[in-house]
């Protein structure tokens, strides 16, 4: 473990785990609360960290995710500064703000990130803790993106993956997963159903388990995106008032929250955005929970995002506390929104996959309701290409023209 982390507390019942052997085995759950509820969350210390920036200054260091190695829970010589991730650009669209009335518009693109999604900064991280402590084999249980990018950070570790998944999971997905060569397994059933699989067979046979719903340590990895957009913000300055997140499983918007409160707690930023949580209109139990303090007892509902297709979030109570915390507030949007929003994105030069995409189709709504005040400055987190899932990139981008070559029939399709 990094020598800044302190402590282990669990989000539910607030137990703390503070020895050494403890603070090292962060992908155990709490024993009071078990698996379901007792999700530990990673405590720093922040002066530690504090020293270690003034000694060695963020503006000296590489362009990737590495550069925030005390605020990761690996030691330093655990860390694979060679695997370049992070750093993904902000792209400012100001046609789109105009449209909006909005002062300040970017979309973050992660798609810029090796394997094309956010998901990438989780499982580097993952993958440097599982060589850390000895694992042998790395397990998860994916819509897609966490699969790929466990896959291909396996493959640069040399260690072998299990991806369980979906069988309703995009090819493009699965072809990246067998060309990286993960153990991939299609499970005929629901994201959940293959998560509780993965789970029973970590148990089993002794896997390095990355789902983030048990090991906080990929939560910190994700955190690097609030981070990043801390420092990036800051050497513009300028601030986001809102940063949209579109929502599954929970951890992403927890990860990026928990990074912008400690560069805020740092001083690399003077002030906090909202978040803007965005979950489909059918598929939206994190903001159920966030007026219930509880799960939907029903679970049904579908959405062509797969990646936010999640009925059953395991890290909803993260979810919910980095809501409420930043004054925030969810939105839902249909399918038609999310492929509006992929042409959107796409016409303003990033291709979104469509859970990418619903962030931006979150922003256009919480705009068009009043949520978002004009003036406002936005930032929008592209979390996945579009070339994630080729087939709802054709669904949303139009129709082709189509002609012999044949000047004359080309003057007549284009009249």
């Amino acid at each position: 473990m990094s020598n800044c982390v302190t402590e282990l507390v669990c989000i539910h019942c607030q137990a703390k785990l503070t020895s050494d052997s403890e603070v090292d085995q962060p992908w155990l759950t709490c024993g009071l609360c078990g698996p379901a509820d007792g999700i530990y969350d990673i405590g720093y210390d922040l002066d530690a960290v504090q020293r270690s920036w003034d000694e060695s200054p963020l503006a000296s260091r590489p362009l990737n995710h590495w550069r925030y190695h005390e605020l990761l829970p690996l030691e330093s010589a655990s860390i694979p500064h060679h695997w370049s991730v992070g750093w993904t650009p902000l792209v400012e669209t100001q046609r789109l703000a105009s449209q909006l009335n909005l002062e300040r518009l970017w979309l973050k693109d992660e798609g810029r990130n090796p394997t094309a999604s956010f998901k990438d900064r989780a499982s580097s991280v993952g993958v440097a803790h599982a060589r850390e402590v000895g694992a042998t084999t790395i397990a998860c249980a994916s819509t897609g993106n966490a699969a790929t990018s466990l896959a291909g950070h396996a493959a640069l570790a040399g260690m072998p993956a299990v991806i369980f998944v979906p069988a309703t999971a995009p090819e493009p997905k699965l072809a990246q997963l067998l060309v990286f060569g993960a153990t991939v397994i299609a499970v005929e059933g629901s994201y959940d159903q293959a998560y509780n699989l993965c789970s029973s067979a970590c148990e089993r046979f002794g896997w390095y388990n990355r789902n983030c719903a048990i090991n906080p340590v990929l939560v910190e990895g994700k955190k690097t995106g609030g981070l990043e957009i801390a420092e990036q913000m800051a050497a513009i300055g300028s601030q986001p008032d809102w940063i949209a997140v579109s929502v599954g499983d929970g951890c992403t918007i927890a990860g990026i929250w928990k990074g912008l409160v400690q560069m805020h707690a740092l001083k690399i930023i003077d002030r906090l955005p909202k978040l803007l949580s965005v979950q489909a209109q059918d598929v939206a139990p994190v903001h159920h929970a966030m007026e219930q303090n509880r799960l939907p007892d029903c679970s049904g509902g579908n959405t062509l995002a797969d990646s936010i297709n999640v009925a059953v979030p395991r890290n909803w109570r993260k979810a919910v506390a980095a809501i409420r915390e930043s004054h925030g507030v969810g939105v839902e949007v249909s399918d038609e929104e999310i492929l509006d929003a992929m042409r959107t994105a796409g016409r303003h030069g990033v291709f979104a996959e469509p859970a990418a995409a619903a962030a931006l189709a979150g922003v256009v709504s919480a705009v068009s309701q009043g949520i978002i005040a004009p003036r406002s400055h936005v930032l929008a987190m592209i979390t996945g290409s579009g070339l994630k899932d080729t087939n709802s990139a054709m669904q949303a981008g139009g129709r082709l023209l189509r002609t012999e070559p044949d000047m004359g029939k080309l003057e007549t399709i284009l009249m």
